[in-house]
Parts: C-alpha cells; sequence; structure tokens
C-alpha cells in the first residue's frame, strides 16, 4: 500500500469507490468537483489516496480556510475532516488509521488545535456522523479520540395532496387583521431581505439569498414575512444546493417569535411546493427542539448526525 496525494487522474476510480462506501451518500462527478475540487479551500496537500499498485482502495480529504468565510473568517483554530473511507477488501490493515493521521498531522502543522467530522460549511458532504448508516464509523473515530457531541436530524414530508391546514388559515387570517401578510419575495425589497437576514439570523442565511438573488430565482423561491410596519419580519426559501426539494432556512424574527408566523410560513410554503409539482420536501438539519416543532407539523426524521470533535492542541 502506498499514499499520494490527490490528483485528478484518480478521479473516477474515487467517485466510484466513495459510492461502493458511502451508500448513503452517493455522488456524481459533477457533485464531487463543485464541492470539493472546486471549493474555495480545497488542498491537494491535505488529501490523500491509498494505492495498491493503481488501484485506489482509500481516499480521504480535510480542510483548513484559507479565504475567510463571512463573519466567521478563517476560523484559525478549527480544522476538518470532510470524508474517509477504505474499500471493504482493504480493511483492519490500517490505511483508515493512516489516512487520518495524515490529514490530523498536516492541521495541526498548519496551526489547528481541534478538528470537526464533516459539517464544513458552506461546502459539506455529511453534516456529522451518521451513526444508523455507518456505525463502523463511530467505532473508529472514537477510538481515534474523537467525542460526539450535539445530534442533529434530517426531515421531511410528503407533499402529494397537501393542503394548507384550515386551523392556519384562521391563524394566517388573525394574524393579517392585525397588519402580517405572507408575500412572494420581491426585487424591491432585495437589500432589505439582505440586511434582514444578516442581522437576525447569520450571515451564512444572507449568503444562500444573495446567491438565488445573482442567479434569479430569489422570486421563485423565496417567501416573506411582512408586519405591521411594512418592514420585513421572517423569511424562507427552497433549493439552496440546486434540488427543488430541498427546503430551508426558514427564520423569523427575534422578537416575532412564538407569534405563530413560523407555522403559518412553514405551511404556506409546503403549498407553494406542492403546487408547483415539487412533491416531497426535506432539510438537511435541524436541533432537537426543531425535531419535535417539524414533527408536530407531519415531518418524519430521515437521518440522524452526531456532531464529533478532536482536540489536538
Amino acid at each position: 500500500m502506498r499514499y499520494e496525494h490527490y490528483d485528478q487522474r484518480w478521479e473516477g476510480q474515487v467517485v466510484d469507490l466513495w459510492n461502493r462506501c458511502c451508500a448513503f451518500d452517493a455522488i456524481d462527478v459533477g457533485k464531487f468537483r463543485r464541492q470539493a475540487l472546486f471549493d474555495d479551500n480545497f488542498d491537494p496537500g491535505l488529501s490523500w489516496v491509498a494505492l495498491e499498485g493503481e488501484r485506489v482502495l482509500g481516499f480521504a480529504f480535510g480542510t483548513k480556510r484559507k479565504f475567510p468565510y463571512l463573519e466567521r473568517g478563517l476560523e484559525p483554530e478549527r480544522g476538518w475532516v470532510n470524508v474517509i473511507f477504505v474499500a471493504p477488501e482493504a480493511r483492519r490493515r490500517g490505511v483508515a488509521s493512516e489516512l487520518l493521521g495524515r490529514i490530523e498531522t498536516e492541521l495541526r502543522g498548519r496551526g489547528a488545535t481541534n478538528i470537526t467530522l464533516g459539517a464544513y460549511s458552506p461546502s459539506y458532504f455529511f453534516a456529522g456522523v451518521d451513526p444508523d448508516n455507518y456505525p463502523e464509523a463511530v467505532a473508529f473515530f472514537e477510538a481515534h479520540g474523537y467525542v460526539a457531541g450535539d445530534t442533529h436530524y434530517s426531515m421531511g414530508k410528503n407533499l402529494h395532496g397537501f393542503q394548507v391546514p384550515e386551523k392556519t388559515r384562521v391563524r394566517q387570517a388573525e394574524l393579517a387583521e392585525r397588519g402580517y401578510r405572507f408575500v412572494p419575495f420581491d426585487y424591491s425589497r432585495a437589500l432589505e431581505v439582505l440586511d434582514f437576514l444578516h442581522r437576525e439570523l447569520g450571515a451564512g442565511w444572507k449568503r444562500n439569498a444573495l446567491i438565488s438573488m445573482r442567479e434569479e430565482t430569489a422570486e421563485d423561491k423565496m417567501l416573506l414575512v411582512i408586519d405591521p410596519q411594512d418592514e420585513v419580519c421572517g423569511w424562507c426559501m427552497r433549493g439552496i444546493d440546486g434540488n427543488p426539494m430541498r427546503f430551508g432556512p426558514i427564520g423569523i424574527a427575534e422578537k416575532e417569535r412564538n407569534n405563530g408566523l413560523g407555522s403559518v410560513l412553514l405551511d404556506l410554503y409546503c403549498f407553494e411546493m406542492a403546487r408547483r409539482g415539487i412533491y416531497r420536501m426535506y432539510f438537511i438539519t435541524t436541533d432537537e427542539p426543531g425535531r419535535r416543532y417539524y414533527a408536530r407539523h407531519g415531518l418524519e426524521v430521515i437521518r440522524t448526525f452526531v456532531d464529533y470533535r478532536k482536540e489536538i492542541s
């Protein structure tokens, strides 16, 4: 077995092996390029292939930011292991440990003091470690000193025949009497929406909206809540990765929460998706309170992810 930094001559073999080993997260060459090779921070010096002759039997790559990510900046103390996998026939030969060790050593040498598994924004393939579908990964990483943190949930809902519930229509009418409106995005509010998202919900949310605006898809993808003062106080969208079924983010201004606006916005947006012929909606991750909230609206858990991190200082 020998180890070499990634080179594109291995591309086809890496993607094929990925799909053998990570069956619940299959990709094609296009997605591999978009989210790995074409990410601003991709570095061949943090990626390796394990080779037997000319056959790829393992692959791993990590990330250390070279370019600031919005208000998070360079996050100089952080490193990521984006993905690691080894062919079944080559396991229990120390290959995965060697690949992981090389990434950890390189990240430590570049100043990282902690490493996160997956969950690299904005181009993550995995929101964490999936203990149900990859139990062997849990055992492997825990044996190498990674510690479990919070649990997150992917959830989804069948939208065939979806209708806005009557209680939602009643609540919408009550809110309308108080001056609240639910309206499609309009470019006349573009700067207001971007300011609202950055101020209330974070720069990552602003980035998603900005990309949609640049691509001129915002009018189809975004729905707004307007308060009695004619200001944006809520927002949601879909398709942030180009998949029309992907729902979210969704958020309400802090001062307006627990006012029923979010529930109305969610149901209205599900109907907007259904009437466009999008009969399935899903999102990648929410926390435990979010899981309970969405379950009340008929969403079911699709997958579970656990945060894993290791201190390497």
